[in-house]
């Protein structure tokens, strides 16, 4: 049986707990997910490296997945423009059943194994793209075709998965498994595979990002102004890099047309 769907004998009796015992437990068995995600660095950081090199040498990163994990995949591509001011094209989440299912889940879908090459071929998928595959159970057929297809195509391709050996984790060309055995709830891989997964799509888009020039220091330097909120925030930027006030960092973002890069030059 998959870790994933075994039962955990710490919690057998959660059904009795206070509230106070469950949430407690829950945030105990959330401890280990960093244990787990520690152990697969190594892995982690080699997807960092290939993903940034195809960003650089012009091809486009693409997740794929199926519930939760699709979901996770959505949102990590959709929050990569705005933070690092890329093309809204540059990472693409895929999930499963398409957009409707980010907000109703379709269990069947994952198990359609033409439909994720599908999703692919409809995006333009090449072989210059990266495609990372996503699947606590590593079972799912929609995102094992999907990962079988961009090898086929000459592409490189990863997978997330929270099971070893799996099916998945085979097909591609590096396995980050973070193993984070049974759920509180059995079986409800939303709650430590998928917080396990949440980091690990952090890990993978911030460090890419930083390789390929989007970040000064620790500071997001390829912001738009698109509300008041990162406005403040830019303004934050140019007067941290330059020492000037903030009144001179609004005016200099003004003159270059808010390009923070072109302010500080």
């Amino acid at each position: 049986m998959l870790k994933t769907e075994m039962r955990n004998p710490d919690t057998y009796g959660i059904d009795k707990m206070s509230t106070l015992e469950t949430v407690e437990i829950i945030n105990r068995e959330n401890a280990k997910v960093t244990v787990a995600v520690e152990a697969v660095l190594p892995q982690i950081a080699a997807v960092c490296d290939a993903v940034a090199d195809a960003i650089n040498s012009g091809g486009r990163i693409f997740y794929i997945g199926s519930g939760t994990s699709g979901r996770l995949a959505v949102c990590d591509a959709a929050e990569c423009p705005p933070t690092f001011g890329v093309p809204y094209d540059l990472f693409n989440g895929i999930i499963a059943g398409g957009e409707k299912c980010m907000f109703k889940a379709a269990e069947n879908a994952e198990d359609n194994p033409t439909a994720g090459i599908d999703d692919l071929k409809a995006r333009g998928f090449c072989a210059e793209d990266i495609l990372i595959g996503i699947s606590a159970s590593g079972s799912a057929a929609y995102v094992i075709s999907a990962v079988k297809y961009a090898k086929s195509i000459g592409a490189r391709a990863f997978s997330i998965t929270n099971n070893p050996d799996t099916e998945l984790g085979k097909a591609a060309d590096i396995d980050i498994c973070a193993d984070t055995g049974p759920e509180v709830i059995t079986g409800s891989t939303r709650m430590k595979a998928g917080t396990a997964q949440k980091i690990i799509l952090n890990m993978i888009s911030t460090a890419a990002m930083v390789k390929c020039g989007c970040v000064y220091e620790n500071m997001m330097i390829n912001l738009k102004p698109t509300n008041k909120k990162l406005r403040r925030r830019m303004v934050g930027i140019v007067t941290e890099i330059l020492g000037c006030t903030a009144e001179k960092a609004e005016e200099l973002l003004e003159e270059n047309g808010w390009n923070i890069r072109s302010a500080v030059k």
